[in-house]
């Protein structure tokens, strides 16, 4: 008998286990109703400025194009560096790397490519 009372004890405690977990079901629901929400209004936001960017002024998206392909992407800078150090400068290209405050190019901030390539590409061009 005592088995049996050890069962529904744990038929109950499981239930109220249950009954406690649905104000938390409750919550995370509103949360992701909420969040839906968000993102709905972002979404239209996003298309209103679609909208009015779809006609912008020519001088102002001249300069943005042609900052973007000035900035070299990871994939280019790594092939300058593999080059330069098959070419035997490896140590200055550590040196280049570290300068920029990095062990390895995935350390170095983006807005560093350009001076790095420019940098690099100097290395052997007197030898």
């Amino acid at each position: 008998m005592s088995k049996i009372k050890l069962l529904l004890d744990v038929v109950e405690d499981a239930r109220a286990v249950a009954d406690s977990l649905i104000p938390v079901i409750e919550k995370f629901k509103n949360l992701a109703e909420s969040l839906q929400a968000v993102a709905d209004a972002l979404a239209s936001t996003e298309t209103k400025a679609e909208r009015v960017d779809a006609h912008p002024e020519e001088p102002k998206a001249l300069p943005q194009e042609a900052k973007a392909e000035a900035t070299p992407s990871l994939e280019q800078v790594r092939a300058v560096l593999a080059d330069k150090s098959r070419k035997g400068h490896t140590a200055e290209i550590r040196a280049l790397l570290q300068k920029y405050g990095a062990a390895k190019l995935s350390g170095i901030d983006p807005v560093h490519y350009e001076a790095l390539v420019a940098e690099a590409e100097v290395l052997g061009d007197g030898n």
